[in-house]
């Protein structure tokens, strides 16, 4: 047999080879398709049912893993967990702890939960530029505390390095990220694994950067980083945006971001019914509104941050671009034209939309 014709038959026969095993993995695990029904691969289970508690001891396998929630009635097949494991490649990276799960558990989410150590059953992902009511609607919305007792929690009394004086409102300080929240977390220890996650951050990536912050306090940084995660669309903006403010602000000149209109606005619970919390199309009275969050009215940051920024938008207002631009406007893809004189900031308006007055 020539050379040419050897490797289109090795490569039959490695395909083969890999069929052969996906056979016998599938007809060695129950509920599949060479037996019967599957079982639920992905996320979807029933909510709020029983919680089992199941242990994962240092150095349990897989197998030993899968076994166990099977017993415990959490999944259909332990050796379905031990085949997805091995798949993802992380049958060696199971963490230890006691893990909260419900009856009839998927297998592919009981592998992720315990390849990367998320012991609460209540797994909610708190998006970046939320207002602190937004996040305590979303907990509600899943199950993990009621969104007043959220609120109200709030002004209870935390303890934290990142924090400048006990008591301070902690908007801006609940870091956006995904948590795995116990069926009996209390609104205070939702609080609480928040502020610690932020913490973290603070620890590590934020204070050693702040003596680079030109005398701005951690929640001055925080208050500007909060509108810059509220007006960047584009990530790789954040830096250039938080430079126009600190331009801005060294100048004396208002910073004029809708977002801290908006914030004011949604302060009226009136106008949180009519428009929700960011209201899209302000108008001349809006823009009027006297309030110390309102940069169109009042000079400086506004007195406390607007939103809950990501890292990367802190980051931004810790280290921004270096640029002389003082404005800029939105296109229709959320990314942004920057100006450094209102001459070309006009020409960048009257561009996008030929029938503003002005144009």
């Amino acid at each position: 047999m020539t050379a040419a014709r050897v490797v289109p038959v090795l490569v039959l026969l490695g395909l083969a080879a890999l069929v052969g095993t996906g056979v016998w993995l599938l007809s060695e695990t129950p509920g599949t398709l060479v037996n019967e029904a599957p079982p639920l691969l992905g996320p979807a289970r029933e909510p709020a049912g029983e919680l089992i508690v199941v242990t994962v001891n240092e150095g349990d396998s897989a197998e030993e893993i899968g076994k166990k929630l099977e017993e415990a009635d959490v999944i259909e097949s332990g050796r379905l967990f031990r085949v997805l494991a091995s798949l993802l490649g992380v049958s060696d990276a199971m963490a230890a702890g006691d893990y909260e799960f419900e009856r009839k558990e998927t297998a592919l989410s009981a592998v992720q939960r315990i390849s990367q150590g998320v012991t609460a059953s209540l797994v909610v992902t708190i998006p970046e530029g939320l207002r602190s009511e937004e996040i305590g609607e979303l907990l509600e919305e899943r199950s993990v505390v009621a969104a007043d007792g959220f609120l109200a929690a709030l002004s209870e009394s935390y303890v934290a390095p990142f924090q400048t004086r006990p008591g301070e409102d902690l908007e801006g300080f609940l870091f956006p990220a995904t948590y795995g929240f116990s069926r009996s977390v209390t609104p205070h220890d939702a609080v609480r694994q928040m502020l610690d996650a932020f913490d973290q951050r603070y620890r590590e990536e934020i204070r050693p950067l702040l003596p680079q912050a030109g005398g701005r306090s951690l929640r001055q940084v925080v208050t500007l980083a909060s509108i810059v995660e509220r007006e960047a669309v584009v990530p790789e903006e954040r830096p250039t945006i938080a430079s126009v403010f600190l331009n801005r602000l060294a100048l004396g000149l208002p910073l004029q971001a809708d977002p801290t209109v908006q914030y004011a606005v949604a302060n009226d619970p009136a106008g949180v019914q009519q428009f929700g919390y960011w209201k899209e199309e302000l108008t001349l009275a809006d823009l009027a509104l006297p309030s110390p969050y309102n940069t169109y009215v009042s000079v400086g940051l506004p007195p406390g941050p607007i939103a809950n920024p990501g890292l990367d938008s802190i980051l931004a207002a810790l280290r921004p671009a270096e640029t002389n631009f003082l404005f800029f406007v939105a296109r229709p893809d959320g990314s942004h034209a920057f100006a450094e004189t209102l001459e070309e900031h006009r020409q960048n308006v009257c561009a996008l939309d030929p029938s503003r007055p002005e144009c």
